[in-house]
């Protein structure tokens, strides 16, 4: 293995049912050596990073290898983590694959990690559909994992939890961000659902449906939709039949950039439309096309603004935004900094387990309490850490051509609005 992380293709199952025979005459292998002399052997701390870096939520994974190399730069800048077991440092390794945005592929991926690779902790992150399949392969095999960007009830789904630690915000947040932002101003409180047949797609029709609806608002829910529909004529016939003034959802980018060209062009334009992870990204919003994107509304999780800063080299948010700009030339995006917080948790458990034992890794996880990239981290009797989340809205940029304005901070006022809000949504 090189000095570098290594970035490569998910393999194919047959692929992978070699590896998990290769893994295993390893393991035997292994299992020959005395425990000190392993011990000697080991000259570096193997951490598994699985992350859609190809398919339709491509763009949660944009920046995984360059958060990688930083933060596996910048805890190595000193010789690596000290181990008291070991008596010396050992530099981190990052492993990387792409799960080629798929949950089967995930859980391959993960498995080849843990079988062939032998990670001693696993790094995830990007939507139920990464997280939960890569967190049960780490149940199965005892591998401590730390994941992110992914609801706290889609992933609860998935648990109970031993090994697997979560940190991100939950749905009640959510509704509150959303409801905080329309009830700012006037409508008729009826809201279209448009929800995906995936795992955030089943959890937020259920729960927006349930506490909508204990809000005095009409809930217009047309079903689930499978990835990659091209006509969404029925469900805009019938969110204009119903009077729809709100519409929100949870879709991945590229089935809300053809839904909502075909808004426009069938001449339903809502006051308001606030939609999950599909308008996170600016690449994302972009491709919607033209002045459409102006004035939609969404769930802000991390931006240059957050009065955070990094536990490992003490830098803030903006710092980090600013050194993504310098050496990519793209606009920053809001994973990164969950992403980087991944790893901010992983050198403190590092270091305070002091150790590559599982059991002892794991117990360092559990007993977190840190500031970070994303704010306070510490997780409950269920594994997860709650997160601040704000609202905000994509407007025309300067610098670039759409910027994201905070502009709804009332459960987390030290984050600081950017802008105000423009209602309604204009043709």
């Amino acid at each position: 293995m090189g000095k570098k992380e290594i970035w490569q293709k998910g393999v194919t199952r047959r692929d992978f049912m070699k590896t998990v025979g290769v893994a295993g005459a390893a393991a035997a292998g292994a299992g020959l050596l005395p425990r000190k002399s392993l011990a000697a052997k080991r000259d570096h701390i193997l951490i598994g990073h699985p992350t859609p870096a190809t398919g339709p939520i491509a763009a949660f994974g944009e920046t995984s290898a360059w958060v990688d190399k930083r933060a596996m730069a910048e805890i190595n800048k000193e010789g690596g983590i000290f181990l008291k077991e070991l008596g010396k440092k050992l530099p981190i390794r990052v492993k990387g694959m792409d799960t080629e945005s798929n949950p089967s592929k995930a859980a391959e991926v993960a498995s080849k990690l843990i079988l062939q690779d032998k990670v001693d902790l696993m790094l995830v992150a990007h939507t139920p559909d990464t997280v939960n399949p890569v967190g049960a392969i780490c149940e199965r095999y005892k591998v401590p994992c730390i994941s992110t960007v992914a609801p706290i009830e889609p992933w609860l789904t998935g648990g109970p939890y031993e090994w697997t630690f979560h940190f991100f915000w939950g749905l009640g947040d959510i509704i509150t961000v959303f409801t905080g932002m329309w009830e700012a101003h006037s409508t008729n409180k009826v809201v279209g659902g448009f929800w995906p047949n995936d795992p955030d797609g089943a959890v937020w029709a259920v729960e927006f449906g349930k506490k909508l609806k204990a809000m005095g608002y009409k809930v217009v829910d047309v079903g689930r939709f499978p990835y990659g529909m091209q006509d969404f004529s029925g469900f805009i016939s019938t969110w204009k039949k119903e009077k729809v003034e709100i519409l929100t959802g949870v879709p991945i980018p590229p089935d809300w950039a053809t839904a909502w060209r075909q808004c426009h062009q069938q001449g339903f334009i809502p006051k308001i439309a606030t939609i999950g992870k599909a308008i996170l990204f600016p690449a994302a919003v972009q491709a919607i096309g033209g002045n459409l994107p102006n004035g939609l509304t969404s769930e802000i999780w991390w931006t240059p603004f957050h009065p955070f800063k990094s536990s490992i080299a003490g830098y803030s948010c903006k710092g980090l935004a600013e050194a993504w700009g310098k050496e990519t030339g793209r606009q920053w995006t809001q994973p990164m900094g969950f992403e980087y917080a991944l790893f901010e948790i992983a050198a403190d458990a590092l270091i305070r387990a002091g150790s590559l034992k599982a059991k002892k890794i794991r117990k360092a996880i559990e007993e977190t309490n840190l500031d970070t990239m994303v704010g306070r981290i510490k997780f409950n009797e269920k594994n997860f850490g709650l997160t601040p989340l704000v609202g905000g809205q994509w407007v025309k940029g300067t610098k670039w051509p759409w910027d994201l304005k905070i502009t709804y901070n009332k459960e987390h006022t030290y984050i600081p609005t950017t802008g105000k809000m423009v209602f309604p949504i204009t043709r």
